[in-house]
């Protein structure tokens, strides 16, 4: 929980220095659920330390992984693919990406091995849709219940008999995550025959399917992909632990230092180490729209360094599908650029922890931008710095990084729960600056408010 009602967050002239960053959440709870469903141990370091992977941590304990954590590393003994555990009621706060993949994985196991399976989480979980994906399931066999408005969680998982000669089909234009969680799951019944999952409509988020196909192969599960549309699991797939495996840097996270660094790098560079060039995220793409509104951005494998370019930024309109998370970076980063910027194609925003879009348009607003709000986009422009207000859920939370930059200073208003996203480490051996811990070395900003 927060220990103070709100943070004022001084003006800032420059930005400059190098900041570590936690390991990504959408790596963090996939590698989990892998290794919980992998025989043999695997150890993973560089965990994530938030809500979503919490959420997970406790449903594999309560499902009967053995699990002993160290900071953020963590041993995790599988459970091969079968159940230890025949009735568990698991509450998954809000973390869509630990009620989806269980939601599949327990399903099919509940309707191969028996038991019985409860799936909640807070209000707002209860309000994202999860149809798509028992609509997948129950076709297969799954007895699938959803115990309040039908679509939605929470879910009772109690058993089936399965059905697995025809393709599976699954909606793509709502959210990617339905896809992921059949991906991450299936394995567990492809003993005797491949199975294909076939995408019904256009897939959004592809990048997010390139990390669960990147991982699986970590995990010795090579999916055959077709296109966009068809994705075939070999039979008799099987998880293999890799032993040891790392969480790469939250690239969504990066985008916050990216903008900092575009906006007010000008002595020197804002440098990100954890993630580059090389990264699985789709979200490292950022790069490539902050270059495109005037940044300055070098990288490397495991590094980034950015410093401002053009000044203001140039405007842009770009179809932000591809950068779901990152591109609420984007809009903030609008409010320093000469001209409109619309971020287009981002409908996905409306069924996350909370309707991003509007949230947006909301915070954007009280920082005295003017903000066309259309359903699958924000169109910010102008800048005048009023104070801002955290909404709950933690997209909300990400517009709070970058304003407290070269404008005048504002308090950002903190609702009463943990973060969710991820928590600030402070790089040891690196000053820290009045602006609180976890700021980057080299931060200067005029006296408070």
């Amino acid at each position: 929980m927060y220990t103070t009602a709100f943070l004022d967050l001084p003006p800032l002239l420059s930005a400059g220095g190098t900041v570590r960053l936690p390991g990504s959440k959408s790596i963090s709870n996939r590698v989990l659920l892998l290794a919980g469903l992998s025989e043999g141990t695997t150890v993973v370091h560089d965990l994530l330390a938030s809500d979503d992977t919490r959420v997970m941590l406790e449903s594999l304990r309560a499902l009967g992984c053995d699990l002993d954590q160290d900071g953020d590393t963590v041993r995790i003994t599988g459970l091969a693919g079968k159940l230890s555990v025949l009735q568990a009621d698991l509450f998954l706060g809000n973390a869509g990406t630990a009620m989806r993949p269980l939601t599949a994985a327990l399903a099919l196991l509940s309707a191969t091995q028996g038991g019985v399976f409860t799936l909640s989480g807070v209000p707002r979980m209860h309000e994202r849709p999860i149809g798509d994906l028992v609509d997948a399931l129950r076709p297969l066999g799954c007895h699938i219940e959803c115990t309040g408005k039908e679509g939605y969680p929470p879910l009772r998982l109690s058993g089936g008999q399965l059905k697995l000669s025809a393709p599976i089909k699954v909606r793509g234009d709502v959210s990617s995550q339905f896809l992921t969680a059949l991906l991450l799951a299936l394995p567990l019944v492809s003993h005797d025959q491949a199975l294909t999952i076939e995408v019904v409509g256009e897939l959004i988020s592809k990048p997010y399917i390139e990390i669960t196909l990147n991982l699986l192969a970590r995990f010795g599960i090579q999916v055959e992909r077709q296109g966009w549309e068809r994705f075939v699991i070999p039979q008799g797939s099987r998880y293999q632990s890799p032993g040891e495996i790392h969480v790469e840097a939250d690239a969504s996270s990066a985008s916050y230092f990216i903008a900092a660094g575009a906006i007010a790098g000008r002595a020197m560079p804002v440098r990100i180490e954890g993630v580059g060039e090389a990264s699985i995220q789709g979200d490292i793409r950022f790069i490539e729209a902050a270059q495109a509104m005037g940044a300055h951005v070098t990288s490397g494998p495991n590094w980034l360094e950015v410093r401002r370019g053009d000044w203001p930024l140039q405007a842009v309109d770009m179809d932000c599908n591809h950068i779901p998370d990152a591109a609420m970076t984007l809009a903030v980063m609008a409010l320093y650029a000469q001209g409109t910027t619309r971020l287009r194609n981002i409908a996905s925003w409306r069924v996350k922890e909370t309707d991003r879009i509007a949230a947006m348009a909301c915070e954007l607003r009280k920082l005295g931008a003017t903000v066309v709000e259309g359903q699958d986009f924000p169109d910010p422009r102008d800048h005048r710095g009023w104070p801002h207000r955290l909404r709950q859920g933690h997209a909300g939370q990400r517009p709070g990084h970058p304003p407290g930059l070269p404008v005048p200073g504002f308090r950002l208003a903190l609702p009463g729960h943990r973060p969710v996203g991820h928590r600030a480490r402070h790089q040891p051996g690196r000053r820290r600056r009045p602006g609180g811990p976890g700021t980057p070395a080299g931060l200067r900003h005029l006296p408070a408010f």
